[in-house]
């Protein structure tokens, strides 16, 4: 960027100055002597470049102080060589008998000195204030990607804990082949949710497929007390949702409606799309209505936390996390996330 800049900066300079000599109706070879004083003042930056390299982290005082005596300087020496090139070639080898003449036009030229200071201490500063930012940005990155894995991966023992109580009464009570079966499904579901990364998102027809295996293994305990009814609309299955997003909530149904009832439990997932917006509802018949005023925040467990937490870190404010009362009884829990299509 800085070679760019030099480069352009300096053509720049020769060509306001080739405008100017039109104006005063100067001799074709004026252009040489332009391109000349303008090569020297490219030429003279340089080193000035490295030299502010080693300042940088001077004091601001002394900063200012070097700067301008550097400035002055190098206006000097290029007014010494732009005088001198002037009337060796425009002027016929004309001499000045004073030696100051050689110093003509150095407080302009110190002032394009200091405007070429400036302008690189402004662009220095900021690619350094967009290097912080880029920073920044990453370790706000990074600690958002750590709290989405540190609550996803809170789901995982928890759910854990609960299967491997229900396979140990399968093996007390003898029933070792519904045992074998779950610990087959058990191993399928971990195996899925392996292989997704919490960060990533994944179709809603992928969500659905990692709920049946976690439902499989809750049917095996529960048998025909546990009914699953699905409605989905193909436009909704394309979705992209936050992967295993839906078990918590399904989980959550089992644990406070179905393992509840002594009747058949019903739990019902619906999914659609509406103004650019996805509708996901868990529903269930649990033995009483849902009643915010009744149930401590508490109550909710730790996966409906987590779960609203999650699209708080990957959604900000646009999202929708609800809890109501299923008719005649139960809970809803409504999930509304930006629609975006998977590839």
């Amino acid at each position: 960027m800085f070679w760019a800049l030099q480069i352009m900066g300096w053509l720049g300079y020769a060509f306001v100055q080739y405008i100017g000599s039109l104006i005063q109706e100067m001799r074709s070879i004026y252009v040489l002597i332009i391109l000349l004083g303008a090569y020297g003042g490219f030429l003279i930056t340089i080193p000035m470049r490295y030299f502010y390299r080693k300042i940088w982290n001077a004091p601001p005082l002394l900063l200012i102080i070097v700067v301008l005596a550097c400035s002055y300087v190098a206006a000097a020496i290029w007014a010494v060589i732009d005088n001198a090139t002037h009337w060796e070639i425009y002027k016929f080898g004309y001499r000045p008998y004073n030696w100051l003449f050689y110093l003509k036009h150095s407080v302009v030229k110190f002032y394009i000195m200091m405007s070429w200071s400036g302008l690189y201490f402004v662009i220095k500063y900021y690619q350094l204030l967009q290097d912080e930012k880029q920073k920044a940005l990453q370790a706000v990155s990074m600690a958002h990607q750590s709290q989405l894995k540190m609550l996803r991966y809170q789901l995982n023992p928890h759910f854990l804990f609960n299967t491997l109580n229900a396979i140990s009464t399968l093996i007390l009570v003898n029933e070792n082949k519904t045992a074998n079966g779950m610990v087959s499904k058990l191993s399928e579901f971990l195996r899925f949710s392996l292989d997704n990364d919490p960060i990533k998102r994944i179709s809603l027809a992928r969500e659905i497929d990692a709920m049946m295996l976690y439902l499989d293994i809750e049917k095996l305990r529960f048998a025909e007390r546990l009914h699953v009814t699905i409605d989905i609309t193909p436009e909704a299955e394309r979705a992209l949702v936050p992967s295993m997003i839906l078990q918590p909530l399904i989980e959550n149904s089992i644990k406070y409606a179905v393992a509840k009832l002594e009747d058949q439990g019903i739990i019902e997932v619906h999914g659609r799309v509406h103004k650019q917006r996805l509708y996901l509802e868990v529903r269930d018949n649990g033995p009483a209505a849902y009643s915010p005023e009744t149930v401590r925040q508490n109550e909710r467990g730790v996966g409906l936390k987590n779960t609203e937490e999650r699209l708080r870190a990957l959604y900000g404010k646009h999202y929708s996390f609800n809890l109501s009362s299923n008719n005649p009884t139960g809970c809803v829990v409504e999930i509304v996330i930006p629609w975006q299509l998977a590839e």
